[in-house]
């Protein structure tokens, strides 16, 4: 039977990302994936910011700008008043229109790049899980056999295999309406960023490339616990009219389709030798285009950690926190997006005063819409510590530091199989501490962020979340709190 370290069930971009980070740390993996080609009806149109600091962060984002539309806000709720992505601190302020079909594309040639197996036409059936590996059961072109792995990752969508097999819960809420989306031609197309909502229903409409159109909405009869037929063209058409009062001149369908506001989010990440990623671990009606970047990124929290354990150099319970810092996240995502789904759902005069109020506050109270732009984007994310004393930087996602005197930045000096110390004294106190697990930059800030004024060193993971910061004066105890941070880290 063959052996990998990792079996990944799901090829899409949570999956793929995985692969990619696994390989960095040197670890086999193997990815089955059920479609043998790459689904051209792209759910995904949008990269955040954060995603696309992910992307810098290990020196390929270059690949996703290149030719690709960069679009400066986001939407919460499709509210008239879009988020301002310029108030949040990243170099990349903006969303990237990259349709899904794209960045699996380019997240495969990545991660085949780095030696992942990546197999289309494969399904993972089952699995048997033992002490100390896990034996897949799976089907491809020549029939069925098995693959044995020390650990198996389902990002394998909502209706997961791994996790149905697992027997990990997947509470929540079925759907009690449906939105609709359609991929056509339009003769006579709306300007960029087009978006209208009343009493009659809300639409959006975005560019494909092709100069195709996505146009995706709500409307007052979207109420349903049952599956009322496929979309047609005439039902998408009609909808449109009745909102904006043009069909635009849509024609030549290439996708038509609904999608539910069913909510449900797993109770474990991980099981054994059994973790989730993405869908598998979390569903949500699609608003504000995050379901992939939040997928993404428990793959980019997932990678280093179970690569650090299958190394030998992780410290003790870190795989453990991929559950405790994800599933916070999940449970944040669902909250967000239910309140989302609220404002897209209801159409009354009740409902339409609370959408034009809070559009009113993202227009005129900048920190109101930062924290929004935050949520959406995932830059404003924090994985809490249990230290009360810890500085209020724990657990925060670095920014793009840039150095005096250096063009080299934080995502330039990021690296995925070892922590990142920021050595911020000015005198290189901490160059003897570079090791394999540990590299050390030394220098100082050409531009201070926001709670960063008093930082004197930082432990930076590989994943860009500060895992410690201190604002210690005395140099002996501050060198003193880094040597025990560090043995801890690397579990000595």
């Amino acid at each position: 039977m063959e052996k990998q370290q990792v079996v990944i069930a799901g090829g899409g971009p949570v999956g793929l990302w995985l692969a990619a980070e696994l390989r960095l740390n040197g670890i086999s993996v193997t990815v089955l994936e059920e479609r043998t080609e790459i689904d051209q009806r792209s759910k995904a149109l949008t990269m955040h910011p954060r995603s696309i600091e992910l992307l810098a962060s290990r020196g390929i984002d270059q690949r996703f700008h290149d030719g690709t539309p960069r679009i400066p806000t986001g939407h919460f709720a499709n509210l008239s008043s879009r988020l301002d992505f310029s108030l949040l601190d990243t170099p990349f302020p903006y969303t990237l229109f990259l349709p899904q079909a794209r960045t699996e594309e380019l997240f495969e040639e990545y991660a085949r790049g780095l030696g992942a197996t990546v197999r289309r036409g494969h399904r993972v059936t089952g699995f048997t899980e033992q002490a100390d590996s896990v034996t897949v059961q799976a089907t491809g072109p020549e029939g069925p056999y098995e693959i044995g792995g020390e650990y198996l990752v389902g990002c394998d969508g909502t209706r997961s295999t791994v996790r149905e097999t697992a027997g990990i819960d997947f509470p929540g809420t079925p759907f009690d309406f449906l939105g609709w989306l359609g991929d056509v031609a339009l003769d006579n197309p709306p300007p960029l960023a087009f978006n209208r909502f009343n009493e009659h229903g809300g639409v959006l409409v975005a560019p494909l490339p092709g100069n195709r159109w996505r146009l995706a909405g709500t409307s007052p009869d979207g109420g349903a616990t049952e599956w009322p037929g496929d979309l047609t063209l005439d039902e998408l058409r009609q909808k449109t009219l009745a909102i904006t009062g043009d069909d635009f001149g849509m024609r030549d369908p290439s996708w038509l389709s609904r999608y539910s506001n069913t909510t449900r989010l797993a109770t474990e990440y991980r099981r054994g030798r059994v973790l989730l990623a993405g869908d598998a671990a979390h569903q949500h009606f699609p608003t504000g285009g995050v379901g992939m970047n939040y997928g993404m990124q428990d793959a980019h929290n997932l990678g280093w950690k179970l690569a650090a354990t299958l190394n030998g150099w992780a410290s003790e319970g870190l795989l453990d926190t991929y559950h405790t810092e994800r599933h916070l996240v999940g449970t944040q995502l669902e909250e967000h997006s239910r309140a989302q789904t609220l404002l897209l759902t209801t159409f009354t005069p009740q409902a339409l005063a609370m959408r034009s109020l809070v559009a009113q506050l993202i227009a005129t109270v900048p920190e109101f819409g930062r924290v929004l732009a935050g949520k959406i984007s995932a830059i404003g994310i924090r994985y809490p510590g249990d230290d009360p004393a810890a500085h209020p930087l724990t657990g925060t996602r670095a920014p793009g530091l840039t150095f005096t005197g250096s063009d080299i930045t934080l995502f330039g000096l990021l690296r995925a199989d070892s922590y990142l110390l920021l050595d911020l004294t000015g005198g290189g106190a901490f160059a003897d501490r570079a090791q394999e697990r540990i590299a050390v930059h030394g220098g100082t800030l050409d531009r201070i962020p926001e709670g960063w004024d008093d930082v004197r060193a930082a432990l930076v993971r590989p994943d860009g979340h500060v895992a410690h910061a201190w604002a210690e004066r005395d140099d002996a105890k501050l060198g003193a709190a880094v040597d025990d941070a560090l043995a801890a880290v690397l579990g000595h």
